[in-house]
């Protein structure tokens, strides 16, 4: 198989084929857009004169894995967050956002084969698509885990057969996920990891909505680990300042894990990564440090939940998401509902199969469309009530 068509048989990426879908037809009231998970909350003021102070280091190369203030910052936070000490020289790296880190990990880190044949990556379904364009990009099986309601909304690795699980080589869980907004709790970390132990495979931790929650902040998959005292190169996490501090343009994460893994993606990005340029850095090395503007964008999705809830508390199957900021709601079909709640009141939502895959001919997001709650919060409850009134009404 050449490396094109190892694509060909992914889905349409979600927002060109919701553009094709959507653009044909006038919108039924003033637009809101609630298909894409772009934070609009005030990020700090500091943050424009930080960049303005270094903006003659423009005119250098930046280093590829972070200045040693950033990782340094970046270590203290891993540390007072999830009480687990992380070594910046070794451990850390950073990435221009978590989705190149996301991708690239694939490629440092899986094998060619695995129990002597093609590795499987595993994935949750619905799921980021980066996780499944990694799988295929390094020639690995793609497995689509349904993470349905039946599930808790997560994934049931440990219900595949033995001798699938032992040629798995990455396995990605997102937590809390996206779409769902469930929670992996420490139970559902540490069966895991032990999981990952047993049959030998690195678990790749997306944790970019950690920092949006209700009110009980998500285990992170570091801390469990780190109380089982599982093998530091089982898991990988991957953080970003995109959600947390509303900075998705800042293009600011980092991957943190064994010395190992780290060793080989930062190997990878000194030929195929993006450095963050110096003056981006030294304002994310605040960023990382600070946690005033991160409770105040936090409350202000506190206010958002409380009102998604009064609103649509009714609605059947509705389900009050544990933490990030979508909404996955139940519908007949998710691309109907897109284009008659466009089409109605100027609504825009995603179809939930945009989001996931068809397995043994069953999508798990075709009865769902997904609604990003970034808009500011009036006019995402004003959104919230047109959406009700029009598809549940």
């Amino acid at each position: 198989m050449t490396f094109p068509e190892r694509f060909s048989n992914l889905p349409d990426y979600a927002f060109p084929r919701l553009r094709r879908l959507l653009d044909v037809h006038e919108p039924g009231g003033v637009p809101v857009h609630m298909t894409i998970g772009e934070p609009r909350h005030a990020f700090p003021d500091w943050v424009a004169d930080i960049v303005a102070e270094h903006a003659h280091d423009f005119g250098k190369y930046p280093p590829n894995e972070g200045t040693p203030e950033l990782r340094a910052a970046i270590a203290g936070w891993v540390g007072r967050r999830y009480g687990v000490a992380l070594d910046p020289e070794t451990q850390i790296t950073t990435l221009n956002g978590t989705r190149e880190g996301l991708f690239n990990a694939a490629l440092a880190l899986c094998p060619e084969t695995k129990a002597g044949a093609r590795p499987v990556i595993l994935t949750p379904n619905p799921f980021y698509q980066v996780y499944a364009v990694a799988a295929l990009a390094v020639a690995a099986d793609p497995v689509y885990v349904p993470a349905t309601a039946e599930t808790g909304f997560l994934p049931d690795f440990a219900a595949l057969p033995p001798e699938l699980l032992d040629r798995v080589a990455i396995a990605y869980l997102c937590s809390p996920s996206n779409p769902q907004g469930a929670v992996a709790d420490r139970d559902y970390w540490a069966d895991l990891i032990r999981l990952a132990e047993k049959h030998d495979f690195r678990i790749f931790a997306d944790e970019c909505y950690s920092e949006i929650y209700r009110d009980t902040p998500p285990t992170g998959a570091l801390t469990v680990a780190q109380e089982l005292g599982a093998d530091p190169e089982r898991v990988v996490t991957f953080h970003s300042l995109s959600k947390r501090s509303n900075l998705p343009g800042l293009r600011s994460g980092f991957a943190a894990g064994g010395p190992e893994s780290l060793r080989r993606i930062k190997q990878l990005r000194s030929y195929a990564g993006a450095p963050l340029p110096l003056p981006l850095q030294r304002a994310a090395e605040r960023l990382w440090a600070e946690e005033v503007h991160v409770e105040a964008s936090r409350a202000q999705y506190v206010r958002k939940y409380a009102r998604a809830d009064e609103i649509l508390g009714d609605v059947p199957g509705y389900r009050p998401p544990e933490a990030g900021f979508f909404l996955w709601l139940p519908v007949a079909d998710g691309e109907t509902a897109a284009l008659r709640l466009w089409c109605e009141t100027g609504v825009r939502v995603l179809p939930g199969a945009y989001l996931s895959r068809e397995v043994d001919g069953a999508n798990p997001g075709a009865g769902f469309v997904r609604v990003a709650m970034v808009a500011p919060e009036d006019e995402m409850a004003a959104a919230l009530v047109r959406l009700r009134d029009c598809l549940y009404g």
